[in-house]
This record gives structure tokens, C-alpha cells and sequence, in this order.
């Protein structure tokens, strides 16, 4: 397990640039909360730790996995000075295919967002075999895979600033 010893929630802030100027969105999936929430926290306190502005974090919610890539990019498009979006979500394997369709799907869309537009996007969707797993990632023995994301958003938001012709 890629995850196994590993402290998602881990960093060292004076490598991060600082965020204060920096806008972000995050579109939250609705389904598992218990999950999705705790996820939205991390990656909102870490945002904050390294210098975000609440009145530049923007959250939005879909119903579920597969509705964060047209939140996504609507949000893109709706916000004109976004510097990056976090993708949030949580998939549970069951006892059919659905889980590979909703995976596949989630992972290529925003894999595509990324690939088509100019603002990154971040895939911080847990794909687990059960709801343990996602417990223990979601702020439980592994730490947080928000928190994670976030300081991905904001080295990808500097890297965005940086690379502006």
C-alpha cells in the first residue's frame, strides 16, 4: 500500500510559498461527507497554515464523485482569478463495476481539465476498497490526503504564476 507508514498530512512549510495571494476553489462531493468533509478540512487548514485568505477559498458543492469534474470546471470558468481547484471526493468499492466506471471517469476528467485548461485542478478523490481505508486517510492513522492536496494547489498555483508569458 502506497500509503502505509506515510503521514499524508505531513510538510514543511518553509518550503511552500506563502498563499496569501493566491485564490482557491474547492468543489466538494456530497457523497460520503463523513469522509468528503474531513478531507475539506485538511486541505482548508493547511491552505490556511501556509497563508490563505478565507475570503480567497471558494467552496462549492456537487451531489457526487463523478458531478466534481463539471464543478470543476465551471468553477474555472466562473472565477477569472482562481490560481488553482481542489477536487474533492471519496469512492468506496462495492460489490459492482460501478466503482471502476466512477474512478476511470473522475480521474480521466480531470486529468482533461488540466490537460485543456489554465487553471490546475487537483485530484484529491480517494479510491478505497473500504470505508476504513478512507477513514485512515481522511484525518484518521495516515493523516489527511486534503492536506496533501492542498499544498499541491499551492505549489502548482506558484508554478501557474511563475510560468505566465
Amino acid at each position: 500500500m502506497a500509503t502505509a507508514g506515510t503521514n499524508l498530512s505531513a510538510y514543511d512549510k518553509t518550503t511552500i510559498p506563502n498563499a496569501k495571494d493566491f485564490r482557491f476553489g474547492i468543489v466538494v462531493s456530497e457523497w460520503n461527507p463523513e469522509i468528503t468533509e474531513g478531507l475539506f478540512q485538511g486541505a482548508f487548514d493547511a491552505l490556511k497554515d501556509c497563508g490563505a485568505v478565507n475570503d480567497n477559498i471558494v467552496r462549492w458543492n456537487v451531489p457526487g464523485s463523478f458531478e466534481l469534474i463539471y464543478g470543476c470546471k465551471r468553477m474555472t470558468q466562473s472565477y477569472d482569478m482562481l490560481d488553482a481547484v481542489i477536487a474533492i471526493g471519496n469512492v468506496i468499492q462495492g460489490e459492482t463495476k460501478h466503482f471502476d466506471f466512477v474512478c476511470d471517469g473522475v480521474t480521466q476528467g480531470i486529468k482533461d481539465l488540466n490537460v485543456l485548461g489554465d487553471i490546475p485542478v487537483i485530484f484529491c478523490v480517494l479510491t478505497d476498497n473500504n470505508k476504513q481505508q478512507s477513514i485512515d486517510r481522511s484525518g484518521g492513522i495516515h493523516g489527511n490526503k486534503g492536506t496533501e492536496a492542498a499544498i499541491a494547489a499551492i505549489q502548482m498555483a506558484q508554478l501557474r504564476k511563475e510560468s505566465k508569458f
